[in-house]
């Protein structure tokens, strides 16, 4: 397991995306709109996750940048969990 990725998870619910690619522009490296106009994860090669509820790991360097998507994403749709308890530290179900 890489240290890189071992402490925190995201994924996007692409039922209530609204496209408006906020998480792209700050963390291009983990989220990336497709032909379908919705944002999707990106593994750490680049690979496209489509499947639903599929998770990425976060980048210890992209951590604020993911955080901050998932606070200032329109749709609330991006979910930061962590590994080690599957607690949301971000998105529309983290407590805050």
């Amino acid at each position: 397991m890489s240290a890189d990725t071992d402490e925190l998870r995201v994924w996007i619910d692409q039922d209530l995306c609204t496209g408006d690619g906020l998480c792209v522009q700050y963390a291009p490296e983990v989220f990336e709109l497709d032909i379908d106009g919705l944002a999707y994860v990106k593994d750490d090669t680049g690979e496209l996750l489509q499947a639903p509820g599929v998770r990425a790991g976060v980048p210890a360097r992209l951590l604020l940048e993911v955080i901050d998507s998932a606070k200032e994403c329109p749709g609330d749709c991006i979910h930061v969990v962590r590994v080690a308890d599957d607690v949301e530290v971000a998105g529309p179900d983290a407590l805050e």
